[in-house]
């Protein structure tokens, strides 16, 4: 991979890492990022973003990633076995966002770039990524926005790849020890090569661009709902799930650990607070058990 492919990826990716954090600014003028330049020794640097206490966002992880290493983790290598040994470099952004207020949904972005030699010490690279929303309560019109935008990111790149990508994502947050989804998804996709590297550092970006785009409006349209501690409570019961796919099957997670990379910025993704009960039932009949059944579901939301 030529190094000034390498620098658009990090120019553009840096550059997304201030937009959406002066966006979220906007959201708590009383509460500031903390920024976190960080350097790893063995190769590579880093710069977290991270908000906590705000007022409609409990706690935000704004992660950029640039490093590099003589051979790549498991995590990275189980479905290409032919580079496991070789040299790798990879840039990332990665955003979690844990709102306060129960009715505003959280959510998970990333765009990642993998360029890896195979044993033949030939160049391979490829990129991956996208979005999925994670509600507490479900507003069908809220899903509509999120997965609209979403095809709207994909349609310029050709007509299959929402569906394909809508699909994965349903796949990939799907917690299995629960036999549950996460959330409702969006989009997920990996090992993604388009016709050459202009056209898919183009899809990279829309789906970059179209993120705020699906988040932010839901976001202002919930986060002045009234809410008492049923609802915390039962945020915090869901939020446990979250907890359990990022520690159990998330790669993102399982790279970084494995890699050895920061663990601050690695584990900022976990929520704030969060609660595990035994054997615990939803109340009959309830809105919790709407969401459970009518929303973290796999279903065509467009």
């Amino acid at each position: 991979m030529q190094s000034d492919e390498i620098q658009k990826i990090k120019t553009y990716l840096l550059a997304l890492q201030e937009t959406i954090c002066s966006t979220l600014s906007a959201l708590e003028p009383d509460t500031a990022f903390i920024q976190d330049i960080w350097q790893r020794p063995e190769g590579g640097e880093g710069r977290t973003h991270a908000l906590s206490g705000g007022a409609v966002i409990e706690k935000c992880g704004v992660n950029f990633s640039h490093v590099w290493g003589e051979q790549l983790p498991a995590s990275a290598t189980s479905k290409r076995p032919e580079l496991a040994g070789g040299g790798f470099e990879a840039l990332g952004l990665s955003i979690i966002i844990h709102p306060r207020n129960p009715y505003v949904p959280t959510t998970h972005f990333n765009l990642r770039f993998f360029s890896a030699n195979n044993l033949q010490d030939e160049p391979v690279w490829w990129f991956g990524g996208g979005f999925d929303l994670t509600p507490y309560y479900g507003f069908v019109e809220d899903c509509v926005h999120w997965h609209q935008t979403a095809k709207k990111a994909c349609e310029p790149f050709g007509e299959d790849l929402y569906p394909r990508f809508k699909q994965w994502a349903d796949e990939y947050f799907y917690i299995k020890h629960r036999k549950e989804h996460r959330g409702i998804g969006g989009l997920f996709f990996d090992d993604l090569r388009l016709n050459d590297f202009a056209l898919s550092f183009a899809f990279a970006q829309s789906i970059g661009e179209h993120f705020l785009p699906a988040y932010i409006p839901i976001v202002k349209r919930r986060m002045q709902l009234p809410y008492g501690e049923r609802e915390r409570d039962f945020q915090n019961y869901r939020r446990g799930r979250y907890v359990e796919f990022n520690l159990v099957y998330d790669r993102g997670t399982l790279f970084g650990l494995q890699f050895g990379g920061r663990t601050e910025s690695i584990l900022i993704s976990l929520p704030p607070e969060v609660i595990w009960r035994y054997d615990w039932n939803l109340p009959k009949n309830s809105v919790e058990t709407q969401l459970c059944e009518d929303f973290l579901v796999a279903r065509d939301w467009v």
